[in-house]
């Protein structure tokens, strides 16, 4: 197994862009029912908050070691500025947008012995304005990064997505993406496409078997004109399919706790390979270790370089 370079890391330069959230956590406990509906009271005891989507994308690159610059939409609000807070120490260079006209994503999950009774999402889309503005950004820091990162939620901070892979692509850069939704013509001349299963099969329907799936795969991978497809395939590990076949890593065996932002960590570790020049193949069981890792901690986690050792 190749080696982590905590020098090589700390020299490669990522850009994340996409739907920036906070994670919040309400943990309580509940002895009785209450009067006004059939549903339990939850004495609040403890409150956890982390960053969510792309934020949580650019602190599993930040906790690699990597420089990292983050590009997204928050509001004007209360949880908008604990995102800023949360980035900065996490180390990550925040060129955040704020909206005046919209709340900051917020997912809130109340927890009552070890079960998620209810997730309260505030969400909206954001302003025509911040994502003009947000696009006038991009085109100022694309040229710094080695690589960058689109990270969709389908929360709409990815908008011009299509533009900003042109953009990218017009600079040289690599570009990895991290899908949504059953329209991936908008990815078109990306580096690498990041689908798990369930994602991949919105687009190009149930397979029926592993040649199958290779031909799907690679059917579309070569008429969206990407250079890789990188399925993950959570117990079944992981697959890319490039011009030179397809290849596969076997999941990490160890217990699974939390699958909950596996995705976030796996595109960090890749593209911060990548930006230290290894070659996609070793850059992808590099991310698959990652993965194995962080699915073995409770919440949206990271792994940094000395845990990959």
């Amino acid at each position: 197994m190749e080696k982590v370079n905590r020098e090589q890391f700390s020299k490669a330069r990522l850009l994340v862009v996409g739907d920036v959230m906070l994670d919040r956590y309400w943990f309580g406990d509940t002895h009785r029912i209450s009067p006004e509906a059939p549903v339990p009271v939850v004495q609040v005891g403890k409150i956890d908050e982390r960053l969510g989507g792309a934020a949580n994308v650019a602190r599993n690159v930040a906790a690699l070691g990597a420089q990292t610059t983050i590009l997204g939409i928050v509001g004007k609000d209360e949880p908008g500025q604990r995102v800023i807070d949360l980035l900065k120490s996490g180390g990550v260079d925040s060129q955040l947008e704020v909206d005046a006209d919209v709340p900051t994503i917020v997912k809130l999950r109340v927890i009552a012995r070890q079960q998620q009774l209810i997730r309260l999402d505030f969400e909206e889309t954001p302003s025509k304005k911040a994502l003009a503005h947000k696009l006038e950004r991009f085109e100022k820091l694309v040229g710094f990064a080695d690589v960058v990162i689109l990270s969709d939620y389908g929360k709409g901070a990815l908008g011009q997505v299509a533009h900003m892979i042109e953009q990218a692509r017009a600079q040289h850069k690599m570009i990895l993406v991290d899908p949504k939704g059953e329209d991936y013509e908008k990815y078109r001349g990306a580096t690498v496409l990041t689908p798990n299963r369930s994602e991949l099969r919105q687009v190009v329907g149930q397979w029926t078997s592993e040649e199958d799936l290779t031909k799907r795969a690679q059917d579309l991978r070569k008429s969206l004109n990407l250079e890789a497809l990188l399925l993950t395939r959570s117990e079944e590990g992981m697959s890319l399919y490039t011009d030179a076949g397809v290849s596969h890593v076997k999941a990490q065996a160890r217990e699974v706790f939390d699958v909950s932002g596996a995705g976030d960590t796996v595109i960090a570790t890749l593209a911060v390979a990548l930006a230290a020049k290894w070659p996609l193949e070793k850059a992808m069981a590099l991310a698959n270790r990652a993965g194995g890792i962080v699915v073995g901690k409770l919440g949206t986690a990271t792994v940094t370089s000395e845990e990959l050792q």
